[in-house]
């Protein structure tokens, strides 16, 4: 093999290893971080309603809010509320209004359920969010009534956090859009139910 031919033998290893380096760290990254948004979220495992993280606001000082994100969109409140599964199934409900309003849902490899106030059955959104084997109990000891009420989603792991965005359209509505993001229920249901 001539010199040239190790050269590039060698240029193409280096390039192979270096991108196989990059995609180690960049996938690992979530799992290494000690300030990632599930270990901060995880502050609110304690409460019953979501906690404002952003708040919406234009051209006047932020309300008092835990503001950890990134700079958002200033007529977007946003609330957070974590759960552990261990403890039971988590309900999430939220009484919809004249303001567009979404949920997301996540998990430790990020959001794996969204739903809006477009989906509001009577003004309410009503989510339980368990695991396999609590849906699978729950399935097996439900009436046809009771399977037809709740939106049940099965979470890929025990620990994540529900999102809340409520877009206010005008500066009048921001006070509404922070009350809604701080007000959604997010309560833990006896197993036995």
């Amino acid at each position: 093999m001539t010199s040239t031919g190790r050269f590039l033998l060698a240029t193409l290893c280096g390039f192979v290893l270096a991108g196989i380096v990059h995609i180690t760290v960049v996938l690992a990254i979530p799992y290494l971080s000690d300030h990632d948004a599930l270990a901060r979220a995880r502050a609110t495992l304690s409460n019953d309603t979501s906690v404002l993280i952003h708040s919406a606001r234009t051209g006047a000082p932020p309300e008092a809010a835990e503001s950890w994100l990134p700079p958002q969109d200033p007529a977007t409140a946003i609330g957070i509320c974590a759960y552990d599964l261990d403890d039971g199934p988590v309900r999430i409900s939220a009484e919809t209004g004249p303001l567009f309003q979404s949920l997301s849902v996540h998990g430790r490899g990020g959001a794996f359920y969204a739903i809006t106030d477009q989906a509001a059955v009577r003004g309410n959104i009503e989510l339980v969010i368990m695991t396999r084997r609590q849906f699978d109990e729950a399935l097996a000891n439900a009436d046809e009534d009771e399977r037809n009420r709740d939106v049940r989603i099965v979470a890929p792991g025990r620990e994540g956090y529900v999102v809340v965005r409520v877009l206010s359209a005008l500066p009048s509505q921001q006070a509404m859009a922070n009350q809604a993001a701080r007000s959604v229920s997010c309560t833990i249901e006896s197993e036995e139910e």
